[in-house]
């Protein structure tokens, strides 16, 4: 019946990969089918369902968790550890992707470009306020043609956003008063050995932030010119904001306007944000090294998990360990990038 749908269908006018496709089939498939005594679908299938496979209500309860309002704008990467933080496991990542595609209940956001040069030198940070990293990115002002500038450092051990502001304009005496500011905050003192990096436009350069800079104590990294990916982790943090749900499509009304949405960003993504290179856990919890004590919960979860439907485990259950140190622009096959 398969092959007499085929030939009909080349027939028509469709050729046989079209008509294969229609059906879900591989044209090769197909061809061999024709090939055989019988010629005729040759597939087996199984014959029951495995003992170990997912119950209609666990499929459901899936499905449920994942359209909820507290989890349907995250994905299922950030999604589950969320589940093993509250002491639930229902599936691993890919059995709610292939349930969730199933269901035709995916939707992706734009692409990222993928990073594809190399790094200029190699910073180190074994614990926060060791190696930060910063960068001035646009908000769209009411007037068409004008910008607000929100200037943000990360310290790139925790992720954590140590300081930010927004402004009318880019300036380098804007941005020495947030390079104090963030010293004053996070209790940074001459003889620390912070590294800066940062891109090389006009604030990050100028003669008022190098002074402040040295004034400091704070050593300098920059990234070469036009290269955005030398402070890939800026650009990061960058595309999640512009990218979380409530960012307005529209400008922004006002200065003020501006401030309290970044506020409240900051405050969502040091606190809540499970962030994918902590081992998805919040910044804030990886600078106050609370990330210790929730990543072994987490384990002890997926172990109980594990002992109560072994069969579903073909290996060792995932990898909670909290990560050890973190580089900036690491090195590349053994060269310095």
């Amino acid at each position: 019946m398969i092959l007499a749908g085929v030939q009909e269908a080349v027939a028509a006018g469709a050729t046989r990969e079209q008509a294969c496709a229609a059906i879900g089939l591989s044209s090769r498939t197909v061809a061999r089918w024709a090939l055989q005594p019988e010629g005729e679908d040759g597939r087996m299938g199984p014959k029951t369902t495995p003992s170990h496979a997912l119950s209609a209500a666990e499929r459901a309860r899936i499905v449920e968790v994942s359209t909820s309002p507290e989890y349907r704008n995250i994905s299922v990467r950030q999604l589950v550890p969320r589940l093993a933080d509250a002491g639930e496991y229902i599936a691993s990542e890919s059995t709610f992707y292939r349930v969730l595609h199933a269901e035709q209940l995916m939707a992706h956001r734009n692409p990222a470009r993928p990073a594809s040069h190399s790094r200029p030198r190699a910073h180190t940070a074994t614990g926060p306020r060791q190696v930060w990293s910063w960068d001035i990115t646009y908000l769209r002002a009411p007037v068409r043609g004008t910008f607000f500038y929100l200037y943000l450092v990360l310290d790139i051990w925790s992720r954590k956003v140590v300081g930010w502001q927004v402004h009318e304009e880019e300036s380098m005496e804007l941005a020495s008063a947030l390079a104090d500011r963030c010293c004053a905050d996070e209790g940074v003192r001459r003889g620390d050995g912070l590294v800066l990096h940062s891109d090389n436009g006009g604030p990050m350069k100028g003669a008022t932030m190098l002074a402040t800079l040295q004034r400091l104590g704070i050593a300098t990294s920059f990234s070469r010119p036009r290269v955005s990916d030398d402070n890939a982790i800026c650009e990061a943090i960058f595309r999640t904001l512009k990218y979380r749900p409530g960012f307005p499509r529209r400008p922004f009304a006002s200065l003020e306007d501006a401030r309290r949405w970044v506020a409240d960003f900051v405050a969502w993504y040091n606190n809540e944000h499970l962030h994918s290179a902590l081992r998805y856990v919040a910044p804030n919890d990886r600078h106050d090294g609370a990330d210790k004590p929730i990543l072994a919960s987490r384990h002890a979860v997926y172990v109980a998990a594990k002992a109560r439907t072994p069969r579903r485990w073909t290996r060792n259950t995932r990898n909670w360990t909290p990560i050890g140190d973190v580089t900036l622009n690491p090195e590349r096959h053994g060269r310095a990038a």
